[in-house]
């Protein structure tokens, strides 16, 4: 045992230090524990251990504010940080100062016992501690296991420069997370541009990823900078990259290949100094299938993948998703608003095919149209019962869903003509079942303001305000 690793442990939960050096013990590690960070500071001076394990909250310092402190005095000793203060923010602040690993509480043993041999084993490392803060604009909310994950993922990332793709149902905060990476990491100096695949026509891709040069097509009567010259030093952001038609993708190919490109119509090379982050909310593997996407192109973006999980499978963060937006709506200048815990429970009974961007779209619509400070069930159940929803499960488009509620009322149609009872009304129900979300819509957007909803819409105002009183809306008063 003499030659044993040491490992030094501060945590304040007496059940904690003793669970953990007894798991270590076992592993034929020789363990120390307290639950003070004055006395796992003492042992740090002293040249003890060969491994650090702490708590961030304990009763004398906080375990964050220890781990630089630890760098500078013996920067080869490998530090753990665990937190029940299951945070993105804390996933940062971890990475950030120079911590080896982070891990959430409640963890995985097996997991914690494969994070002290790898952090034995691992290399010296020369890259020194950031003391950077987070800022109080966090992009990222919730405590599910899922969204550990990712934060642990993104923080590591925020030290690199690799290409990261990240995959997820339209909705889950695919930006958000590229935001993350660029906000938080080495780049965070330079441009952050994002351009969507999907929102620009096929044959102007090319000039709007590299640029052009003079006279290079019809229309071009100057020189056009591209996103990737405008992103230099930062990041580009290539949303729904499943969309990039096959001649961009093989200039995009070669730009990760070779480290830089031409304008179209130039031929002078130009460095392609960015970060490339990629999303997409499609199965670039059954797209390379189809032959619609190149698979050699699918591997040099995918050389970190981040799947974000769909709202369904994370019901957990819910309540805290819902605070948030309902802050964020606050501080948009609606009126401050609270949820039910009956109105709670609503929520977490719903589906969400169009994941957080609908719960944020909903919680924006409660605050501007119901007067009640605190929301109830009946209205969170009324909004859901009733929303055309933007995406479906396996990502379908709102086109998509309406058309499954024409074809609902045809079916329905077609069931009372068979029985006699011929549906004469058809047209009327089709267009209700839209008129009636896009109307709220409208008005949540504009929180209740009926003349700019009018506006909006295209409407009269004397219309509109008959279509309210005939939909039975919910009006907010004082902003009609």
């Amino acid at each position: 045992m003499t030659d044993a690793r040491t490992i030094l442990i501060a945590d304040d939960d007496r059940a904690i230090r003793t669970v953990l050096s007894q798991a270590l013990g076992r592993s034929g590690y020789q363990v120390r524990a307290t639950s003070s960070a004055a006395t796992l500071w003492r042992w740090v001076e002293d040249g003890e251990g060969d491994l650090v394990i702490t708590d961030v909250v304990m009763p004398d310092e906080n375990g964050l504010d220890l781990v630089p402190r630890i760098k500078r005095v013996r920067p080869e000793l490998r530090v753990v940080v665990m937190s029940a203060q299951s945070t993105f923010a804390t996933a940062l602040k971890a990475t950030q100062r120079g911590a080896f690993e982070y891990l959430p509480k409640p963890f995985d043993l097996k997991e914690l016992l494969a994070v002290v041999e790898r952090a034995l084993a691992a290399p010296p490392s020369a890259v020194a501690a950031s003391e950077d803060g987070e800022g109080e604009k966090l992009p990222l909310v919730g405590r599910s296991q899922a969204m550990q994950e990712i934060y642990r993922t993104v923080a590591r990332l925020t030290t690199t420069d690799l290409t990261t793709m990240i995959t997820g149902e339209s909705g889950t905060g695919k930006e958000l997370v590229a935001r993350a990476l660029h906000d938080y990491g080495k780049r965070r100096a330079g441009p952050f541009i994002a351009i969507n695949m999907a929102a620009i026509p096929r044959e102007l891709i090319e000039a709007e990823l590299f640029g052009h040069e003079r006279g290079a097509f019809t229309g071009a009567l100057n020189r056009g900078i591209g996103r990737f010259e405008q992103a230099a030093g930062g990041t580009l952001f290539l949303d729904e990259i499943g969309d990039m038609p096959p001649e961009a993708q093989t200039r995009l190919l070669r730009v990760l290949q070779e480290g830089e490109f031409t304008t179209v119509g130039g031929r002078q090379p130009i460095k392609a100094n960015v970060r490339i982050v990629a999303a997409t909310h499609r199965d670039l593997r059954q797209l390379i299938r189809q032959g619609l996407f190149r698979e050699d192109l699918f591997y040099r973006l995918n050389v970190v993948p981040i799947r974000l999980p769909p709202l369904r499978e994370r019901m957990e963060d819910i309540p805290l998703l819902a605070r948030h937006f309902l802050d964020r709506a606050r501080l948009a200048g609606l009126p401050s608003k609270q949820l039910s815990g009956e109105a709670m429970d609503a929520l977490k009974g719903h589906a969400w095919p169009g994941n957080a961007r609908e719960l944020e779209n909903l919680m924006r619509r409660l605050a501007a149209l119901y007067p009640q400070e605190v929301i109830g069930a009946d209205a969170v159940a009324a909004e859901l019962a009733e929303a055309v929803q933007p995406a479906g499960p396996d990502g379908q488009s709102m086109p998509a869903t309406l058309e499954q509620a024409v074809e609902r009322h045809l079916a329905t149609f077609m069931a009372a003509h068979k029985d006699g009872m011929p549906v004469r009304d058809l047209y009327e129900r089709v267009l209700a079942e839209v008129e009636r979300p896009l109307l709220r819509l409208a008005l949540g957007a504009t929180r209740g303001n009926q003349i700019k909803a009018a506006a909006m819409l295209g409407l009269n105002r004397n219309t509109l305000r008959k279509k309210i009183r005939e939909l039975e809306l919910p009006v907010v008063r004082g902003l009609s």
